[in-house]
């Protein structure tokens, strides 16, 4: 199943029992791989009945040990996700309160079965990790999380021989790059396995995607197009949509917009459709073709939902109706793709006067400060995050609370604990943004890391 490659699962579970724990959660792992890729709604409703009768064989399991009440508790999980992602979120939260109780259970009873620590970690963290915004949920679920609780539950099953230990690997690591500024470990952990296993699609697309997050657009690239793609494997039509965006860091505008164009056509769920329209829009607007721009920038109003941050920024983009500057656009990109330099370079094409929109005023000393971040000119990226958080005050974009995180960042490096503190509280207080949840959830993180 790791290797996306489901109805080879589903060959080998011919042989098994059907009614063994580890039979009916490995059916169950390809069912919601399948579902969760594709994001087939048509998949729903069919799944989720399955799902259920899964969870009623299991309960009626005279089989010894963890394995059964585990399964359990990874297949509650996997009914809550896929809740969720299809639009039924109380279902999901109740679901997920659920599989909280029972891993803890099985934790509890049989502490010193990792799987089960490794999926009670992963809830553990990412409740703990919600922002403020969301304690409401929390106590209305009756649940509490704790990051660090998370973190040691991750780390014993990743440290500790396991069935799931290289999915134990995987999450910790990815977490440590996300929430805690650690992409090393990301790197080591994924490239091993990759190599390893280089017909794996999932560690293919894992690799991508962290390349691209550290601003390596070669290396992610690289990887895209060496991607295993022989029959069997699972479509993945967001790898394009990934592939789009890092060609479109590269100046790359039509084969950007070939392979946005490609996802779309490929992808049947509603997530990330209006990021889509919005980076076809950026491609055919850089490369000078209006008649195309305007067609595409018409498309974010009528594509998919809001529900993630990127499609709720493009929808925002249409809403506001207020034009993008060229020269700030090209070096986000830029700076995106990890090419700092170049983006210095472009962006002393700009020329900042006090009739231009806010918008603009704030995001010019942003982009210079990520650039020379990026290069490791701290002093100066320290300057302009300063000047973006200045002449912000309480205006509705993400520049100031970006600013205010990265700067809070580099006092913790530095050893700056009490600047740091005041940075992270600065990013959690600022107002709704396009990316709030996300940034929240970090501050709050590296708040917690501080005491």
């Amino acid at each position: 199943m790791l290797k996306l490659r489901p109805e080879l699962a589903r060959a080998i579970l011919r042989f098994a029992s059907p009614t063994a724990a580890s039979t009916i959660l490995v059916a169950d792992c390809a069912d919601f791989t399948e579902l969760m890729i594709s994001q087939e709604a048509t998949r729903y409703d069919k799944a989720t009945a399955v799902r259920e009768r899964r969870l009623e064989l299991l309960a009626k399991s005279a089989e010894r040990g963890p394995l059964p009440a585990y399964a359990a508790a990874e297949i509650r999980l996997h009914q809550a996700a896929s809740q969720v992602t299809f639009g039924h979120e109380v279902q999901g939260a109740w679901n997920l309160r659920q599989a909280y109780l029972q891993l803890q259970a099985v934790v509890q009873r049989y502490p010193y079965f990792l799987p089960a620590r490794k999926t009670l970690g992963l809830c553990q963290f990412f409740i703990g990790a919600l922002p403020p915004g969301y304690r409401w949920f929390l106590k209305l679920l009756g649940l509490s999380g704790s990051t660090d609780a998370g973190l040691r539950n991750l780390g014993l099953a990743a440290q500790r021989p396991n069935d799931f230990q290289p999915e134990a690997q995987i999450l910790l690591a990815l977490i440590q790059e996300s929430y805690y500024k650690r992409p090393v470990e990301a790197t080591q952990v994924l490239t091993r396995l990759a190599a390893q296993q280089p017909d794996n699609l999932l560690y293919t697309y894992l690799l991508i995607s962290l390349n691209k997050r550290q601003h390596q657009t070669e290396q992610a690239l690289a990887a895209y197009r060496t991607r295993p793609e022989a029959t069997g494997y699972l479509p993945v039509p967001y790898l394009h949509h990934m592939a789009a965006d890092l060609l479109l860091y590269q100046g790359k505008y039509a084969a950007a917009e070939h392979a946005n164009l490609l996802f779309l056509q490929q992808y049947h769920g509603q997530h990330y459709r209006k990021d889509a329209a919005f980076k076809l829009y950026l491609a055919s607007w850089l490369a000078g073709d209006a008649a195309a721009a305007n067609r595409y920038r018409q498309q974010i109003q009528s594509a998919g939902r809001t529900a993630v941050e990127e499609d709720a920024y493009a929808q925002r983009f249409y809403e506001d109706q207020l034009p993008l500057n060229r020269v700030l656009t090209r070096a986000r990109l830029q700076i995106d793709g990890g090419y700092y330099r170049e983006a210095l370079a472009t962006l002393r094409a700009f020329s900042p006067g006090g009739a231009m929109p806010l918008r603009d005023q704030l995001e010019w000393p942003y982009r210079r400060a990520r650039a020379y971040h990026g290069l490791g000119r701290l002093d100066s990226a320290r300057l302009f995050y300063s000047q973006t958080i200045a002449l912000a005050g309480r205006a509705p974009y993400y520049f100031a609370p970006q600013a205010a995180l990265q700067m809070g960042y580099l006092c913790q490096t530095d050893g700056q604990v009490n600047l740091a503190r005041v940075y992270f509280q600065k990013a959690l207080d600022s107002p709704k943004h396009e990316y709030k949840n996300s940034t929240d959830a970090k501050a709050k993180i590296a708040l917690a890391s501080l005491k």
